[in-house]
Parts: structure tokens; sequence; C-alpha cells
């Protein structure tokens, strides 16, 4: 458990650095909301998007970000609304996955944006 941990804390690292090198500012990391939590919260121009990072260490068991549930999607949704609310986000939401993949000491990263619809 404790490889999961490190690695999926290392995805989550990787995918901060990516975003923040397409311009986006990051505003929250491990935002919780009640059992919902979002991995990264980040804005750009007049888009927020609630983004969550899955990282694997190899395709064995799946692409990461096919591990994206239903249920992870409600949970997600479920905080976005908690923070929308908090903070009076005016403006486009979105929610987006970030899906690290570790090889050969470094991280393959694929963007997907608007990852529910």
């Amino acid at each position: 458990m404790a490889h999961n941990t490190t690695l999926g804390k290392r995805g989550e690292q990787a995918a901060e650095a990516y975003l923040t090198g397409l311009g986006y500012r990051v505003l929250e990391k491990n935002y919780r909301y009640k059992r919902a939590e979002v991995d990264l919260i980040a804005v750009k121009g007049k888009v927020l998007a609630l983004v969550e990072v899955k990282t694997r260490s190899t395709h064995q068991y799946g692409f990461p970000e096919e591990a994206v549930s239903a249920k992870k999607e409600e949970m997600l949704q479920l905080a976005a609304e908690h923070y929308i609310e908090q903070h009076q986000w005016p403006h486009e939401v979105r929610f987006d996955i970030v899906s690290v993949l570790w090889t050969q000491g470094k991280p393959d990263i694929l963007h997907i944006e608007d990852a529910f619809h």
C-alpha cells in the first residue's frame, strides 16, 4: 500500500507541474468535502477545472483514466458544488482527468478535458 500512496503523490505532483506548465494556477490540492476529495482545483482564464489524477506504474490493470468510476464522478460533483458555492465561482466549471503512467522513471501524461461529457 505504501508503494501506491507514494506513486499517487508522485502522480499528483507531476499533474500539478504539467498543468502549471500549461498556464493553470492551482488553487487547491486534495480538497475535501465530507467523503469527497478533488485532487487538484485549478483555474485558467475563466475556467475552473476540478481534476482527478489517476496514476499507474503499468498498463497491466488498464489505463489510469479507466479507474474513474461513476461513484467517483458523483463524489467529485458533490465536492464541486460545495466549492463553487463556498467561493461564489461565477464562470465555467469543468471536470478533467489527468492520467499519469510512470514509464522508465518519468511520467507519461494524458490530460482529458471535460472528461464527464
